[in-house]
């Protein structure tokens, strides 16, 4: 995936000018204060907001830093002036990242691989078995007449070796080679992330590559409230595929640490015969509002949640910025997961099946609620805790029953003494909010299937968007499997007896 860091400009007064040049289309001059000093280089990853805050103002004290000899003067095409005070952008992990001297990424992760333990997806068709340190496996099973399962699958890749085990010097002398290298980025969720990668190959030949095999990269990243969840799968070129792997393992090292990326104020105060803000952007701010305006009067009309204002196409747009796409598969929106009670599996269960107990998930920018029996809901909270809320299905049980007739909705697993136990249950919801782009209803399929976890009470939940405004709803978690067995074959749950 093309970084967007490599569109290189020259440090917060290039943003500076970026944005009065495309957005008040001013055609700026800077002239460099503080003795003309050069100002670092930045990637345009790094977002910068302009403020103007008048000639009365106080520097903040707190988070970046600010000096208030580190500025240039701005001047517009209209001969308004402004003195520009910049943030100090070097970073404050540097020394942390020197000083560190604790375990390698690799051996981070080295509990992973020990447990043999294995993660999975479930997308529309297909299924992601990402056993650690062993295999990358993607399969479909089909139920066919009297039965019998078919398996199709396709090993992505498998771990060619396993290092040998080093000396304590020789150890010593490859974390101090690891930590010499740049760490590797990629943009996930509208953030550039770093990973550490590991090389499988040796999968199943590839028929449209002369029977070369497969192979993955597998991009283990920190999140701190992870359990080592696949986030995404993509094939990146013809049988080569990239694999996003969320994992708590390694964000106690500093490179790989979590973090937000904060918004840099740039604070202009105007100078001596200058208004406030300049007076083209006055304008088109005033004409932008109009739009606004008249967009909002010729907007269809949405279904409405108890705390939200739905933002049609804008904020669609926007938010697409904060999903990673899937190259080759289905749009991934986004993976989480969080512990959802301490009451007794009993009373879990029964507040679940009633619809009075939801479950959430979701990392990035929109998040999910799903209330069995009642609705699926995607949302986004705003910092002042503003909640947009997009309806994605609600739950007819006569609809659900038409579509069971035409649609598996509940799927089996074989077990090794020949009995069947039911793996997944499917679920409609449709008649949600209409889609801008078919000028539809929004509609989900539900995808519950038993996960066993060290955590009894934790759900993961995630979604897909195999078509436009149709998507699929992946909630996994010990819970379900207490309840799968009593699926019927329109997949309907009940209480267990």
């Amino acid at each position: 995936m093309e970084r967007r860091g490599k569109r290189r400009c020259r440090g917060p007064a290039a943003a500076l000018l970026l944005l009065l040049g495309a957005v008040t289309m001013l055609g700026a001059k800077a002239a460099a204060g503080a003795g003309g000093r050069s100002l670092p280089q930045f990637s345009d990853d790094v977002p910068f907001r302009v403020n103007w805050p008048g000639i009365e103002f106080t520097l903040p004290t707190a988070g970046v830093l600010y000096k208030e000899d580190h500025y240039i003067i701005m001047t517009t095409s209209e001969k308004e002036k402004y003195k520009c005070i910049l943030p100090m952008l070097a970073s404050g992990n540097e020394e942390e990242e020197k000083d560190y001297k604790g375990p390698s990424p690799a051996e981070l992760l080295e509990p992973l691989f020990k447990q043999s333990s294995c993660s999975y997806r479930i997308e529309s068709y297909w299924t992601y078995e990402v056993c650690h340190g062993k295999h990358i496996r993607q399969y479909h099973e089909e139920k066919e007449t009297g039965q019998k399962i078919n398996i199709q699958e396709y090993f992505l890749g498998n771990m060619l070796h396993k290092s040998p085990i080093l000396d304590p010097e020789q150890e010593e002398k490859e974390n101090e080679k690891d930590s010499a290298k740049e760490i590797p980025m990629k943009n996930i969720e509208g953030q550039m992330t770093p990973y550490y990668p590991i090389g499988m190959g040796n999968g199943t030949p590839c028929t449209l590559r002369q029977n070369l095999p497969r192979s993955s990269s597998v991009m283990y990243v920190c999140h701190p409230e992870a359990k080592h969840e696949i986030l995404s799968v993509a094939e990146v070129t013809t049988c080569e595929y990239e694999v996003v792997i969320l994992t708590p393992l390694l964000c106690s090292h500093p490179k790989y640490r979590f973090r937000a990326s904060p918004v840099n104020d740039i604070f202009c105060q105007s100078l001596p015969g200058a208004p406030l803000k300049p007076h083209n952007l006055q304008k088109l701010e005033q004409l932008e509002q109009e739009h606004q305006q008249q967009q909002e009067m010729m907007k269809p009309p949405y279904r409405r949640g108890k705390e939200e204002e739905v933002n049609s196409a804008k904020e669609e747009k926007f938010s697409s910025f904060h999903k990673p796409v899937a190259v080759g598969t289905p749009h991934l929106l986004t993976v989480g997961t969080t512990h959802i009670s301490k009451l007794t599996d009993d009373q879990l269960i029964k507040e679940f099946l009633s619809g009075s107990y939801c479950f959430h998930g979701g990392v990035g920018w929109w998040r999910y609620e799903f209330c069995y029996g009642k609705y699926v809901h995607q949302y986004h909270k705003d910092k002042d805790n503003a909640k947009t809320t997009i309806v994605v299905g609600t739950w007819n049980k006569e609809e659900h029953l038409q579509w069971a007739q035409k649609n598996v909705a509940r799927a089996y697993h074989l077990k090794d003494d020949g009995l069947q136990t039911v793996k997944m249950v499917s679920h409609y919801y449709g008649n949600g909010d209409l889609c801008d782009l078919t000028d539809k209803p929004r509609q989900v399929t539900v995808k519950l299937k038993c996960k066993e976890s060290d955590s009894p009470h934790a759900v993961t939940v995630y979604m897909l968007e195999p078509h436009s405004c149709q998507y699929v709803l992946g909630v996994e978690s010990p819970v379900i499997c207490k309840i799968l067995d009593t699926a019927d074959e329109n997949g309907m749950l009940s209480v267990p007896s």
